[in-house]
C-alpha cells in the first residue's frame, strides 16, 4: 500500500510541474496585450509609460526568466499580483472561491442523490418506463448547452412564473452574514440567521440545477451501464440461485462492484464543476471563480489567469490521486498489480 501511494504521489508531483509549464506558455502566447487593455490607447502611445508598465509587471523579461519567477512564487505560495485589482491574486481567489465551492458542492450532491438511484433503478428495471425516463434525462442533461439551460431556467421560473429569486447569491435587500467560511449556508447557520439562510438556499436552486444537469446525466448513464454489467456476472446469478432477496443481491453484491467507474467519474465531475462553472456563474451573476476567470481573461490579467489555471490543474491532479486511493479501498486487488 505504501509503495502504491508513493508512486501515485510522485506521478502527481510530475503532473503538477508539467501543468505549470503548459499553463505559463499558453497564458503568455495567446493573443492580447495587457498594455493596451490596462493603459488604453492614449497611454499606450507613450513609450516611456509602456516601458514602465512592462517593467513593473515583468513583461520585459525573457520568457524562461518569467517562468522561473512564476514557478518560484508558486513554491512559496505566492501567486503574484493582479494587474486589474492590484491585490495579491491569492486574496482575490480567497474572496471568490467560497461561492464556487458552495455552488459546485450543492450541484454535485444533487447529481449524486438523483443520478445514483436513478441509474440503479434503470438497470434493475431495464427497458421499463423508469429506464426510458432515466435515459431521456441523461440525454437532455448531457446535450443541453449550459448557457441555454441557464437562460431557459431564468426565463421560466424567475421571469414568467416568478417562483424563484433572481441572479446573485442574496436578494439586494438582504445583508450577508459575518464572514467565517465564506459559504453562506454554513455562515448563516452558525450565526443562527435563518432568514438569510433560506434566502441563500433559494438563490442556489436554479444555478445548482443548471450546473448539475450534465453531471447528473453522466452519473446516471455510467451507473446504469456499470450495474447492467455487474448484474450479468456469475456471482450475481449464484446469489439469486441461493434465494437471496433481490434488494440484497442488488445493494450488497452488484452495486459495490459497479462503483469503480462511478467513483472515477464522480471525482472528475466534481473537479469539473469547480473549474467549469464560468457560463453558469456569468448568467446568474454568481460572484465565484468562474466569473473571476472570465473577467481576468477579458482584461488579459496574466497573473490571475495563470494562478486560477494552476489551481484548477492542482484540483484535477488531487482528485485523480484521491480516486486512485479510493480504488485501493474499493478493490484491494488494484494495489497488488
Amino acid at each position: 500500500m505504501i509503495r502504491y501511494v508513493s508512486s501515485r504521489l510522485a506521478m502527481a508531483a510530475v503532473m503538477v510541474v508539467l501543468a505549470t509549464l503548459v499553463i505559463f506558455l499558453i497564458s503568455n502566447t495567446v493573443p492580447g496585450d495587457p498594455v493596451l487593455t490596462q493603459l488604453g490607447d492614449l497611454a499606450a502611445s507613450n513609450p516611456a509609460t509602456v516601458a514602465e508598465f512592462r517593467h513593473k509587471w515583468g513583461l520585459d523579461l525573457p520568457l524562461w526568466d518569467r517562468y522561473w519567477i512564476f514557478l518560484s512564487g508558486l513554491a512559496h505560495g505566492d501567486f503574484g499580483v493582479s494587474i486589474v485589482s492590484r491585490r495579491p491574486v491569492l486574496e482575490d481567489i480567497a474572496d471568490y472561491a467560497p461561492a464556487t465551492v458552495e455552488l459546485a458542492s450543492v450541484a454535485f450532491l444533487l447529481s449524486l442523490v438523483v443520478g445514483l438511484p436513478l441509474g440503479v433503478m434503470a438497470a434493475v428495471k431495464r427497458d421499463s418506463w423508469i429506464d426510458h425516463v432515466a435515459r431521456a434525462l441523461s440525454l437532455v442533461g448531457v446535450s443541453a448547452p449550459t448557457f441555454w439551460l441557464a437562460f431557459v431556467m431564468l426565463a421560466v421560473f424567475y421571469g414568467a412564473l416568478d417562483v424563484a429569486p433572481g441572479p446573485g447569491r442574496l436578494d439586494p435587500v438582504s445583508f450577508p452574514p459575518a464572514r467565517i467560511t465564506g459559504l453562506l449556508l454554513i455562515d448563516t447557520a452558525l450565526q443562527g440567521d435563518w432568514d438569510t439562510f433560506h434566502d441563500a438556499l433559494a438563490h442556489l436552486v436554479l444555478p445548482s440545477i443548471v450546473l448539475a444537469g450534465a453531471t447528473l446525466g453522466l452519473i446516471t448513464r455510467t451507473t446504469r451501464a456499470a450495474m447492467l454489467e455487474a448484474l450479468s456476472q456469475d456471482y450475481v446469478r449464484v446469489a439469486k440461485a441461493k434465494g437471496l432477496r433481490a434488494r440484497i443481491v442488488v445493494m450488497g453484491h452488484a452495486l459495490p462492484n459497479a462503483m469503480l467507474p462511478v467513483v472515477t467519474l464522480g471525482g472528475l465531475a466534481y473537479a469539473n464543476l469547480l473549474a467549469g462553472a464560468v457560463m453558469t456563474e456569468t448568467v446568474f451573476s454568481w460572484p465565484g471563480l468562474g466569473r473571476y476567470t472570465f473577467q481576468s481573461a477579458v482584461s488579459v490579467d496574466f497573473p490571475a489567469i495563470m494562478a486560477i489555471t494552476a489551481i484548477v490543474a492542482a484540483i484535477f491532479v488531487l482528485v485523480n490521486f484521491l480516486v486512485d486511493l479510493s480504488y485501493a479501498l474499493l478493490d484491494p486487488r488494484v494495489v497488488k498489480k
